[in-house]
């Protein structure tokens, strides 16, 4: 039997690059109307780029759905813009702002503005008539995401029942739905943490600053480093100083923890990366402290 010769193999990103551009591909076959969520983060970015990958040399031919929670980062919502203008796309903003304002959501000074993400996106799919959206969840973030599988069935409210999922023998995916009811696509499921880096470094990504090490005002609660913003006010008893940082995810500033880093190139975040024992999600983000199961309560709700 004849060996394969080395040139022919893929390496494990190309392997993964490939899994996720055929996904796109399915789904824009299939389905009538899919969006693409786009947060400005890494995962939504690397996502884009397989996004415009797949469909090159035509544009992408869905709209980007961002959620604006009206504390996200500054730097990436500069991000977010370059992306889009440089891609041509239309980009449709869910504000969790309006949506108070509007009585979609109700904030009652208690609930933070992630969880109120949840009634405005599922507001803004059903506005929009989207039938499937691109999710940048993957596998290792957390608990409940690895349960999900690529296409996630959400019923006609939205919500997702993680013990009726389709089956997903041989990459074969069943999008059927009926109406009012849409799917959940995650295309990237199948990648790591260290994976989304090492793409970015070889494709030489565009990706918001504040993911690599700078100096920025902190200060500590819940074990976690949070930014000091008008948004973040210091409680009693916490006191903010300058500290060198990184933001491993990015999100709602008032939840999101940065960590001590001085990585400031792709090489040594992704040094760093390698030899971390938290997910980025585990380490930073506050949303998924309340208890074991916050993230697959608010997945069960209608949350990407």
């Amino acid at each position: 039997m004849t060996a394969t010769h080395s040139d022919y193999r893929l390496s494990q990103l190309d392997q993964l690059e490939a899994e996720s551009i055929h996904i796109f591909r399915e789904v824009a076959a299939e389905f009538e109307k899919p969006v693409l969520m786009f947060s400005g983060g890494k995962d939504s970015i690397v996502m884009m780029r397989l996004a415009e990958k797949a469909f090159f040399p035509a544009k992408i031919p869905f709209p980007v759905l961002q959620v604006d929670t009206g504390y996200d980062f500054p730097e990436v919502l500069a991000c977010r813009d370059n992306w889009v203008n440089r891609l041509g796309v239309r980009l449709v903003v869910a504000s969790v702002e309006e949506a108070i304002a509007n009585g979609i959501v109700v904030d009652d000074g208690k609930t933070s503005r992630n969880r109120l993400q949840i009634g405005t996106l599922l507001h803004a799919l059903e506005e929009g008539g989207f039938t499937a959206a691109f999710g940048g969840g993957r596998r290792d973030e957390e608990k409940a995401r690895a349960k999900e599988r690529v296409y996630s069935h959400r019923d006609e409210f939205g919500q997702w029942d993680p013990k009726m999922q389709r089956p997903e023998l041989w990459s074969l995916y069943n999008g059927r739905i009926h109406e009012g009811e849409h799917m959940r696509i995650f295309p990237i499921s199948n990648w790591t943490e260290l994976d989304i880096w090492d793409y970015i470094g070889r494709e030489g990504i565009e990706i918001p600053s504040i993911y690599f090490s700078h100096q920025r005002r902190v200060f500590e609660r819940d074990g976690m480093l949070l930014t000091e913003s008008e948004f973040n006010p210091t409680r009693p008893g916490e006191e903010a100083s300058e500290r060198t940082v990184r933001f491993r995810t990015v999100g709602d500033l008032t939840l999101t923890g940065c960590v001590e880093s001085t990585a400031s190139t792709i090489d040594e975040i992704i040094a760093e990366v390698a030899v971390a024992r938290v997910t980025e999600r585990g380490a930073t983000r506050g949303d998924d402290r309340f208890s074991e199961a916050a993230m697959e309560d608010r997945k069960k709700e209608g949350y990407f």
